[in-house]
């Protein structure tokens, strides 16, 4: 596969000022799957101005909300007349299976776009009761202005879409910046947007690195930053942000405990918390990475969930029988190994996993999935994200020292409590400390449900009616009526 790709700046594909480009890799053979344009400040510059421009082009700014709903739709027929391909690529640039991508990845893109377009007709203000004589008071809800949306390698496309859908349905122009790992498809959906009517200027994409990354970031022509992606990088897009005050999301990483109950159906558990731990071969903020498990239930629960993993086929994300696909890069890889090797030095018990397969797997950024126990909770195994396929169980007696435990961490996106009882459900659901709580199932999203966390984990919402208030300003009118 032979792959070169511009940047979108207005309404022209064009290459990077200075010239620069990058290799895009397949992450299943360490390959190169394509070339792609590595934009600078001053092509930020000019996607930043071209954005501007489209805020206030009538063909947008005057689009009628129903007819912005239309496009928006328009976008979500694209992405499924086009699913096989763009799965496809999301895999080759990725590594995730081709079914994740297909009934995950593309899916969701399509569903939260339409989820959007519904929004469009419904982005109300209110009256106010104001006690000023002879006064009406309204509120209207509009544009930030210009957006950048930045988006992390472990799923391009799907978070690129919960970015791009509400930004565009509360009327705003955005400059799109994927992760240099994995451009394509974000790429592929930039273009998209106009096969489907979008008018040019109002969604421009910039391709490149940290470089690309921090001239939006500083840009004082940008209203709004929307980022997904580490902790270290959000708290210094919140430092870049200070510069002209904009607006900042961010929903960064995680550590997410998972509580097996003493009452639990094990096998059950077993079956989804090695799923919510793997999914994406780990790479997911809110993997279940830390296995709360009662003493008297953790043999039988290490013994299981060790073993289910170490049968779960490993391979290239386009094999027709792949559970876990490659890490996303040979970083990625060395970043699971120096985790792995600290856990063994810090006293954990290695029951499987440990290492990279070899045979026809060696080239390819792959990582057996992994499970320790004997863990606790001081250890780095335990406390860090790892963003890989590694498991960390640790036992407990007292269960009314479980929230603590789960809490005793920076993060809080997500967590899991596994039990028959609803009354342990609820106590739990609500003493955790985690923007979402899952209780005997996967760590599922979906368009009408805020996704965000708390502590380190983030600020904001997304999704939901949540990321209308997140892409919107309130403005308050005053009439005088005397």
């Amino acid at each position: 596969m032979d792959v070169r790709e511009q940047l979108l700046i207005g309404e022209r594909w064009v290459p990077a000022a200075s010239g620069a480009e990058f290799t895009t890799y397949n992450p299943a053979t360490g390959e190169p799957l394509g070339v792609v344009a590595d934009a600078g400040a001053e092509d930020v510059d000019d996607a930043v101005a071209a954005a501007r421009q489209g805020l206030i082009d009538p063909a947008w700014a005057q689009l009628p909300p129903a007819a912005r709903a239309r496009s928006l739709w328009g976008v979500a027929d694209l992405i499924e007349g086009n699913a096989d391909e763009l799965a496809r690529l999301e895999t080759l640039d990725q590594g995730q299976p081709l079914g994740v991508a297909k009934t995950v990845s593309l899916a969701m893109a399509a569903d939260v776009f339409r989820y959007y377009a519904g929004w469009c007709t419904k982005i109300e203000g209110t009256t106010s009761a104001v006690s000023v004589p002879g006064t009406m008071h309204y509120t209207r809800r509009e544009p930030i202005g210009v957006c950048a949306l930045i988006t992390p390698w472990n799923f391009p496309l799907m978070i690129a879409a919960w970015k791009l859908a509400p930004a565009l349905a509360c009327g705003n122009t955005v400059v799109l910046k994927p992760a240099e790992q994995t451009p394509l498809t974000t790429v592929a959906l930039a273009r998209l947007c106009r096969e489907a009517g979008v008018p040019a200027g109002v969604v421009n994409c910039v391709t490149g690195g940290p470089v690309a990354g921090r001239a939006l970031t500083e840009h004082p022509d940008v209203d709004k930053v929307s980022f997904t992606g580490s902790t270290e990088v959000g708290k210094r897009i919140v430092v870049a942000a200070a510069g002209n005050l904009k607006r900042v999301t961010l929903e960064l990483g995680g550590k997410a405990p998972s509580i097996i109950a003493r009452d639990a159906d094990i096998d059950a558990a077993v079956t989804g918390n090695l799923q919510g731990a793997l999914l994406n071969s780990g790479q997911v903020c809110a993997a279940y990475t830390r296995f709360y498990v009662d003493s008297r239930r953790v043999e039988e629960f290490t013994e299981k969930i060790a073993t289910a993993a170490s049968e779960l086929p490993v391979g290239p994300g386009l094999g027709p029988n792949t559970a876990v696909g490659p890490l996303v890069s040979q970083e990625q890889v060395d970043r699971v190994s120096r985790y792995v090797d600290l856990g063994v030095e810090q006293g954990a018990h290695l029951v499987s996993g440990g290492g990279r397969p070899g045979g026809d797997l060696a080239d390819g950024y792959f990582f057996q999935p992994t499970v320790f126990s004997g863990v606790t909770d001081d250890m780095a195994i335990a406390r860090e994200e790892i963003f890989g396929p590694v498991l960390s169980i640790l036992s407990y007696d007292d269960a009314d020292e479980l929230a603590a435990r789960a809490n005793d961490t920076e993060y809080g996106l997500a967590a899991c409590v596994w039990t028959k009882d609803l009354t342990t459900a609820h106590n739990l659901a609500a003493s955790i400390r985690a923007g979402s709580v899952f209780v005997n199932m996967l760590p599922f999203l979906d368009p009408a449900a805020p996704w965000g966390g708390f502590g380190s984990s983030g600020w904001g919402r997304e999704m939901g009616e949540h990321a209308i208030d997140e892409f919107t300003e309130t403005k308050g009118v005053w009439i005088n009526l005397a």
